[in-house]
């Protein structure tokens, strides 16, 4: 069977890690003031970084609707056997949901819906893999089962430079006893059964980096990387260093490098690194 994978921009897979694989990109909408922007497709990351460290105002998103995704199936559904939504986590976003009343809606199209919990590359290395099962000629049902067994294995930490963003954007909840003092450390969060949630923290971003790594390593256990991602919001060169230390410690196979869309630097703010990967099999 030929089969389409769907996933939504706040994945921001780099292109060179999607070529040759039938991956397909549903946009997120930004609001910011007057304006509605496709993420990726009206404003990529650099203006949209360069605009939001100069305004006042702080951008919205909003899920796609149906009635896009129906559109999006239709397309897929004349070139296409099946289609496999691999999407961000449905406890942050509402996308999950859109999918789905798109789905009820085609009943004759064969559409799988994959809540892959996570974001960002946490969210691309699922959507990957389910790809490359889908082009080497596994069925649907394979195709989700190889997203299902990976979502619980991708790690996905990252530093940011404050919380602000999460919290005035609703993405994070903090006691009000924590936030003022959360606020002037780098915190280090993952993702908790599809919750953005604070890991630890330290009291620079350098020290924060360092233990960023030192907690991969022990998640690791003893196992090799499998593949890892590095994604920076508008701090290229601080996750150019972090790829260069990962490839020298790690060693992963496949190590991608990436930024983060617009639709998820709305709500994490510039300065942010993410560090997703996962272990070999035992």
């Amino acid at each position: 069977m030929k089969i389409a994978m769907v996933t939504d921009s706040s994945a921001h897979i780099p292109e060179a890690a999607t070529r040759g694989l039938p991956i397909h990109v549903m946009p997120v909408w930004l609001l910011w003031d007057d304006d509605r922007f496709r993420d990726g497709v009206d404003i990529d990351p650099p203006a949209f970084y360069a605009r939001l460290r100069a305004s006042r105002t702080l951008p919205t998103s909003s899920q796609p609707s149906a009635g896009e995704f129906v559109d999006l199936f239709e397309q897929l559904a004349a070139e296409y056997d099946a289609i496999v939504c691999v999407l961000v986590s449905a406890k942050i976003s509402g996308t999950v949901a859109s999918a789905m009343t798109a789905r009820a809606a085609l009943p004759a199209v064969e559409i799988h819906i994959v809540d892959a919990r996570s974001s960002s590359m946490g969210l691309g290395l699922v959507v990957l893999a389910a790809a490359r099962a889908a082009a080497a000629g596994a069925s649907p049902d394979e195709v989700v089962a190889v997203a299902q067994a990976l979502i619980g294995r991708v790690h996905f930490l990252f530093v940011v430079d404050t919380l602000e963003y999460l919290q005035r954007g609703g993405r994070i909840s903090l006691p009000k006893r924590l936030l003022g003092t959360a606020l002037q450390v780098k915190p280090i969060l993952h993702f908790e059964e599809g919750l953005i949630v604070p890991l630890t923290q330290a009291r620079t971003k350098r020290k924060a980096l360092d233990l960023l790594l030192d907690l991969a390593e022990e998640r690791l256990a003893g196992r090799k990387m499998a593949e890892a991602a590095v994604a920076d919001i508008d701090c290229c060169e601080e996750g150019d260093g972090v790829a260069a230390r990962v490839a020298a410690r790690f060693a992963p196979p496949l190590l991608h490098r990436a930024m983060v869309s617009p639709v998820v630097g709305t709500h994490v703010g510039p300065g942010a690194i993410g560090f997703a990967f996962y272990a070999e099999k035992p």
